[in-house]
């Protein structure tokens, strides 16, 4: 093997090393992950865990007494608020902002914006989570987690190789290459590569794994098929572009390189969808904001 291969070879293996600069998962995080791949999730279970948690508990609190449910009576008990929400209502607030408070404390570049990327990742994950309630998607159920997780091998590549990641934000800003290409080009490796083998060390399941791989390539997604379900990986793509677009970017380039919202929901033959889907992801947005 040439130097030339054995460097590029370890750019990919120092920005996997900075999923260990991440803090170790709360109880409540790990029972999350845990739960995506069980479809006979307690709710006593469920809210056992959330209990233990005075600052989720809290937010749960807050969020179901929220403008956003519109309720009369105030609630005052956690089992109370995981009954009204539901367990995938829950599950997808709880891991929104698990997620946000574990990055919130990681160090990170400069030219790194952590709130930018909370933004950004919530965003993709509520759009996400409405698009796959629009029309027929694979795995509906990890829409939320793929769509909040897919860009985390941005995050990796900041900490992991500051002066690389800053290289690659030069040149997709100067040129208008794909991000993706320009990765390639300089480290042999793309964030969607660094976020799915990240979900692969969690143990998170393959479909969303597949999800966060192909989310800028899901035309050669091996998961899309001319019948059935649409892969994942679109309902991904199709929200990161909408994220973009709504100006809730990780960076000022995506959002102005990116994809027409008419377009990106053409993929899924929900232009017609846009206006209402984007009223409804903005109330929702609000509402978790609000607890962040």
């Amino acid at each position: 093997m040439s130097p030339s291969i054995l460097h590029r070879v370890s750019f990919r293996d120092r920005a996997l090393r900075s999923l260990d600069k991440l803090p170790p998962f709360s109880p409540v995080l790990n029972h999350l992950i845990a739960s995506l791949a069980d479809d006979d999730v307690s709710f006593a279970r469920l809210a056992d865990v959330i209990e233990r948690d005075t600052v989720l508990s809290g937010n749960i609190l807050r969020l179901v007494n929220s403008a956003l449910y519109g309720r009369r009576g105030m609630i005052s008990s956690v089992r109370a608020a995981v009954l009204m929400l539901g367990i995938s209502k829950l599950r997808n607030y709880l891991l929104g902002l698990s997620v946000s408070r574990m990055w919130a404390t990681v160090a990170t570049p400069p030219g790194w914006s952590t709130a930018r990327f909370n933004d950004h990742s919530v965003s993709a994950a509520i759009l996400s989570d409405l698009l796959v309630q629009k029309t027929k998607a694979d795995f509906p159920e990890g829409a939320f987690v793929a769509g909040l997780l897919h860009d985390l091998g941005r995050m990796m590549i900041a900490i992991a190789l500051p002066a690389e990641f800053e290289r690659i934000q030069n040149d997709h800003a100067e040129t208008g290459k794909p991000l993706e290409v320009i990765e390639h080009e300089l480290l042999d490796v793309t964030h969607s590569e660094l976020s799915a083998a990240a979900l692969t060390r969690w143990n998170l399941p393959l479909k969303i794994q597949k999800a966060v791989l192909y989310h800028h390539r899901s035309a050669i997604d091996p998961t899309v098929g001319a019948h059935g379900p649409m892969a994942l990986s679109l309902m991904v793509e199709t929200a990161n572009a909408l994220a973009n677009g709504s100006r809730h970017g990780i960076t000022d380039t995506d959002e102005k390189l990116c994809e027409p919202a008419n377009e990106a929901m053409q993929r899924l033959g929900l232009v017609d969808a846009e206006a209402g889907l984007m009223v409804q992801f903005e109330a929702e947005l609000q509402a978790v904001r609000s607890q962040l």
